[in-house]
């Protein structure tokens, strides 16, 4: 088997709770507690904005959070009903139990996922470990 960089779970859910979707310390507390959740390491609070696309009536919210690992980000758009998240890594987690815990979370009705795995050619070796350094 090949070694690779790490999966990248897109998760698309409908159906989802409209109070949830709406609900911007909900989709902060997510962010915040879900890297913990999945054996990820978070080196940014999370960060969430409202937004108001031209042809929607609710204000969604976009978020992010940045991890040691890489990233979890999500968008909700409530009149639809529907959220978009990715959970990218450089390490495997598990994909399963991040799926349940989303579909539960924003009570989905119905999901489509995908796992890629990312960096098939990512060179490997015995390097040293590469340094977080904060730019700003």
């Amino acid at each position: 088997m090949t070694e690779t960089f790490g999966p990248h779970l897109t998760f698309d859910a409908r159906g989802c709770d409209k109070a949830k979707l709406t609900d911007q310390n909900f989709v902060y507390r997510l962010l915040n507690e879900m890297p913990e959740l999945i054996g990820m390491t978070k080196i940014s609070l999370p960060y969430v904005v409202e937004w108001l696309d031209k042809w929607a009536t609710t204000p969604g919210y976009t978020g992010f959070v940045i991890l040691a690992e890489s990233h979890i980000s999500l968008h909700t758009f409530p009149d639809s009903e529907y959220i978009f998240i990715d959970i990218f890594s450089c390490r495997e987690f598990n994909v399963d139990k991040a799926m349940d815990y989303l579909i539960t979370a924003f009570n989905a009705k119905h999901v489509t996922t995908n796992v890629v795995q990312r960096g098939l050619d990512f060179p490997r070796g015995e390097k040293e470990s590469p340094k977080i350094r904060v730019s700003g």
